[in-house]
């Protein structure tokens, strides 16, 4: 699928803003992302154009190169830009005909380092070239499947009442499970919120980071796995096949004896956006007044699907300011028609330091307009917008920053977040337990659940397994 913009309703160009972070030490979700089919075309931007340019004079250009003279004809190369590729041209030519290191690499290695360079020339952490297979893996989290076990881990001490810092597994801290994925093999297999992780194939966890111990765990579809699991004081081996199963985009629950709907979206896409506006209608129709949207660990998607998403509470009016690259400032109204604007249906909103791009978009809207209160922590605070252009003839892909947004009230959240009204810190809160759901509940005059769901509070939905190294942790791949 490619996120590439495409034309919405309103005429304004769709543009991808989803990211995926580095992921927080602390929690990861071991998932590797399956290809799918791309659904949306692209319209090369004048960006593109010169990519193709570059891309075709670098495929057809032979030979005929000599020591300090470039070829007079360098075919893709617009005439006016003669003189500022030859030096391009001579170094592309005299690697090709006289470097003599080994391996010597392809000419679409040579093209493909010459497009990573360009973007890592414009200093911009949002914008950047990937290869072919890291592309596609890099667009499949706004569409929803993923390859592998399914579950999210965090390191944690052993003790609940320990105030230690967990940075490996062992002496004193242990990698616990904070859900099995819905539909994953994991799940499948029987995996609890709580579970411990001791050992991987009969290997020990102990002294690794939890990156190193997800190294171990993830793998491609067919192949297993057996983890060490400790739960109630034993130990049991768990076999699992890795595997391609679908994510659900958006969790439902029904809390406070029927009368909250709680509603978790994991990313802001249209499979997202559509799953919601039919469990806020479910929820609608059952006479729950009182809503929990949960967008902790959201990394964001599609602008125009923020929007349509904060359409269900915000009647009309200004949703997001888009400013591009000429000063020019778009303004994105809310969509009519939403269900949920009656200011009898009391709406609270869950963040974290993983809230972000899109999320963010939605979050800072339904706060700017009155619509709802923030409980949780400062969002990760990214206010820019990318493109992600797929190269032609396999070339991969790029991500390029064409905008930056601002909210309803004109504040461009870049670097700062958006900070909630109701600060909840729930970093040291054990796997089974979510202090930020309960203080939504309060909003409600509603207790604790007696039994607390996982928290999400520090979790990322999936990721591709190839995150671009420039990008800062804990942090959106794109936005």
């Amino acid at each position: 699928m490619s996120s590439a913009p495409t034309p919405d309703k309103s005429g304004q160009s769709e543009a991808t803003i989803y990211e995926s972070p580095g992921l927080d030490p602390a929690v990861d979700d071991l998932t590797l992302p399956v290809e799918r089919p791309r659904r949306r075309s692209v319209a090369p931007s004048r960006f593109s154009f010169l990519l193709v340019a570059v891309l075709t004079g670098s495929a057809l250009f032979m030979g005929g190169f000599t020591l300090g003279a470039h070829v007079a004809t360098t075919p893709g190369t617009p005439a006016d830009q003669e003189t500022r590729f030859a030096a391009f041209w001579d170094v592309y030519g005299l690697i090709n005909s006289d470097f003599a290191g080994s391996p010597k690499p392809s000419q679409d290695a040579l093209v493909q380092a010459a497009i990573k360079g360009m973007m890592e020339g414009l200093n911009d952490q949002w914008s950047y070239y990937q290869a072919p297979d890291d592309f596609a893996n890099s667009l499949l989290n706004v569409g929803g499947q993923a390859e592998g076990i399914g579950v999210q881990v965090q390191l944690q001490p052993v003790d609940p009442t320990s105030t230690i810092s967990c940075e490996k597994i062992g002496a004193g801290c242990e990698l616990a499970v904070i859900k099995p994925i819905t539909g994953s093999p994991a799940a499948a297999a029987g995996i609890q919120p709580g579970d411990v992780i001791s050992t991987v194939a009969g290997t020990s966890l102990d002294g690794l980071t939890t990156d190193q111990a997800i190294a171990l765990i993830k793998g491609p579809k067919g192949t297993s796995v057996t983890l060490g699991i400790v739960r109630g004081g034993q130990t049991i081996q768990v076999p699992i096949v890795r595997n391609v199963y679908t994510q659900p985009e958006v969790e439902t629950r029904t809390l406070g004896n029927g009368i909250v709907a709680y509603m978790r979206v994991t990313g802001m896409n249209e499979p997202a956006s559509s799953q919601f506006h039919s469990a806020l209608a479910t929820a609608l129709a059952a006479g729950q007044k009182n809503v929990i949207l949960d967008l902790r660990g959201n990394l964001g998607g599609y602008v125009s699907d923020a929007v349509k998403i904060a359409s269900e509470f915000v009647g009309s009016g200004p949703i997001v300011y888009q400013v591009d690259g000429a000063g020019k400032t778009s303004e994105l109204d809310a969509n009519p028609g939403g269900r949920a604007t009656d200011a009898a249906i009391h709406l609270v909103v869950l963040v974290d330091g993983n809230t972000a791009s899109a999320a963010e978009i939605l979050s800072g809207a339904l706060q700017a307009r009155g619509r709802a209160k923030l409980i949780g922590t400062k969002t990760y605070g990214k206010g820019v917008v990318q493109e992600w252009l797929p190269l032609p003839d396999n070339f991969g892909g790029i991500h390029l920053t064409v905008a930056r947004w601002l909210t309803p009230d004109h504040v461009w959240i870049q670097g700062k977040g958006l900070l909630p009204d109701i600060p909840v810190d729930s970093s040291n809160a054990r796997a089974g337990t979510d202090p930020v759901l309960d203080a939504a509940l309060a909003q409600f005059g509603l207790p604790p659940e007696p039994s607390a769901s996982p928290s999400p509070s520090a979790a990322p939905s999936a990721l591709p397994s190839s995150s671009p190294a420039p990008l800062p942790s804990p942090s959106p791949a794109a936005s």
